[in-house]
């Protein structure tokens, strides 16, 4: 399973593998197994009560299918993307590069969950077992990923592999520190890449952040071009710390 590496601005190296579907699968079985359990137990609560008015009646009701329905959310929100089953695979919900997820994220993976589940016949299957980061609807539309723990290295990069710009280094691209972390990824891994078509994905990427920035190139190459953009973007970062 490919492991992505990612270097954020602030110069913490992120290693992160994604969850396999069968490890999703038996957490996902996991969690179900513990809100039956839940529901048996309210259930017989439930007939004990008995409420007589309709006000109690709803009131109760609420309070033993809302931690139900809302279980996925909560659990992820306080307890920092796992839900039990989660837990116990050692996976857990994190942001595509590596930080955190908002709260707004866990709610829109949440939200998505029906269609992935139910309502596209196994649509949301199909979309993990296609993508690169094995991402279900929900993980794409809120920029989400289920990782193996144990996978999950965050490093902080030694200041000394950016040496070479504490001595008296200036930047020849100023525009560089308008670019995201995002895109700054996608020239390190193309940089890094040992593919065959290697000079052609860097010659196109060249292209489009010459275009992006506005920026007319002094290197006579395009992989010259590309490091002298990351290591203005790593300068600029490096003034933020």
């Amino acid at each position: 399973m490919a492991e992505s590496t990612i270097i954020t601005g602030q110069f913490v190296r992120i290693s992160q593998t994604p969850a396999s579907i069968g490890e999703r699968l038996v957490a996902l079985i996991i969690d179900y197994i513990i809100i039956g359990v839940y529901l048996l137990g309210v259930s017989k609560l439930y007939l004990k009560v008995h409420p007589t008015d309709e006000i109690s009646y709803i009131v109760l009701t609420v309070t033993i299918y809302l931690p139900v329905l809302c279980y996925a959310f909560l659990w992820e929100v306080f307890n920092q993307g796992q839900s039990p089953g989660k837990r116990l695979m050692n996976i857990r919900v994190v942001k595509s590069d590596g930080s955190t997820p908002s709260i707004s994220s866990y709610l829109l993976r949440w939200l998505l969950f029906p269609i992935d589940a139910f309502l596209t016949g196994g649509f949301g299957l199909l979309s993990i077992l296609l993508t690169h980061n094995k991402q279900r609807i929900g993980d794409l539309a809120a920029g989400t990923m289920v990782i193996r723990e144990k996978n999950y290295r965050k490093i902080h990069v030694s200041l000394d592999e950016f040496d070479y710009l504490r001595q008296g280094y200036r930047p020849t691209y100023p525009q560089a520190a308008n670019l995201s972390l995002e895109q700054i990824n996608v020239i390190s891994r193309t940089l890094q890449s040992n593919q065959k078509n290697r000079t052609q994905r860097m010659e196109q990427l060249a292209i489009k952040v010459k275009e992006l920035l506005s920026a007319t190139p002094h290197e006579n190459n395009a992989e010259k071009f590309l490091q002298t953009i990351l290591r203005d973007y790593q300068y600029y970062a490096l003034e933020e710390i």
